[in-house]
């Protein structure tokens, strides 16, 4: 009799995205969840994407290409798209008055892993964020596998070793990546 092995994925977008920029090329969503539910022997996959956008009017360009990608990933991959606007905060400190952006999807992300925790039996976490340790540490010791994936330069030492397995993405030999980042003019 097979044994199930049900994956959950949780993908933070921005820690990614400091991946794909030392890649030079966007990550493929689709050969990323074939290449981890064969690596990790998944019966099933389920995979969340967390991510934040700017606000309307605050860019010279367009970001309506961001939201088709959303779609893409919802309809076209079956992802669960967890997004929010980022938030614009004043701030002044020794060279003046300026605006900050924040857009962290850390606690939807714990929240998610913890909601689902009966649901899946392996987590597998796209984040190099230290912060995710105790949540880590939770879902072992709840029985569960915990796999993370991030570069050596955007991953903390706690984290790449609190889990059952750490995968510097960038050294995946299997070809999970598409096509290349261009700069974006400004108009």
């Amino acid at each position: 009799m097979e044994t199930k092995n049900i994956i959950y994925v949780f993908i933070d977008a921005s820690n990614l995205w400091q991946a794909q920029k030392a890649k030079g090329c966007f990550l493929d969503y689709g050969k990323t969840i074939k290449y981890i539910k064969r690596t990790f022997n998944g019966s099933d996959i389920k995979v969340f994407y967390y991510t934040s956008f700017p606000a309307d009017g605050t860019r010279s360009y367009s970001i309506d290409g961001k939201f088709k990608f959303f779609t893409y990933l919802k309809k076209g991959l079956g992802f669960e798209v967890r997004k929010k606007e980022l938030k614009r905060i004043k701030v002044t400190d020794e060279c003046g008055e300026h605006i900050e952006e924040k857009g962290n999807m850390d606690v939807e992300m714990a929240i998610d892993a913890m909601f689902h925790i009966k649901k899946y039996d392996t987590a597998v976490f796209f984040t190099g964020d230290s912060d995710f340790l105790a949540l880590v540490t939770h879902l072992r010791t709840n029985g569960k596998k915990v796999f993370i994936f991030s570069t050596k330069n955007n991953a903390s030492e706690e984290l790449k070793t609190g889990g059952d397995g750490y995968t510097d993405i960038l050294k995946v030999e299997e070809n999970i990546w598409g096509r290349g980042l261009k700069r974006r003019t400004e108009k």
